[in-house]
């Protein structure tokens, strides 16, 4: 019984964003008991990244985002999916972790690359 309210008590958790090749992607994030803590885990095709121990969920999740956007993850949101064995669907928002500053020549996405390339080109002609 005592399993069962445990793990009535966790949250779920979706994540969603930009992978490094700049594919969106949404998938939910598992929680595991680990060193009196919670490890957040995502796996994401060929990907899993696993974060230390953290006292809550919520913390797990931060490292999450933070690791996954070292790696060039970008535009990262989660959103609160299962709160105490209830299903809440899409009445949780959306929590945006904004990106960690880059290079110019990295910032706005490929659309912005792309934005970029013509630019030059223009440039380079008509300059």
């Amino acid at each position: 019984m005592n399993l069962l309210m445990s793990d009535r008590a966790q949250e779920k958790y979706q994540l969603a964003g930009l992978d490094t090749r700049e594919r969106g992607f949404s998938r939910p994030v598992v929680f595991e008991q680990a060193d009196g803590g919670y490890q957040a885990i995502l796996r994401y095709e060929t990907t899993r990244v696993v974060t230390t121990g953290h006292d809550t969920q919520g913390a797990a999740l931060e490292e999450l985002i933070r690791t996954l956007q070292g790696q060039g993850y970008s535009q990262l949101r989660s959103q609160l999916s299962v709160r105490e064995g209830t299903y809440l669907g899409s009445q949780e928002p959306w929590i945006e972790y904004p990106d960690p500053a880059r290079g110019t020549e990295q910032q706005g996405g490929w659309m912005a690359r792309l934005f970029r390339c013509f630019q030059r080109r223009s440039e380079d002609t008509h300059g």
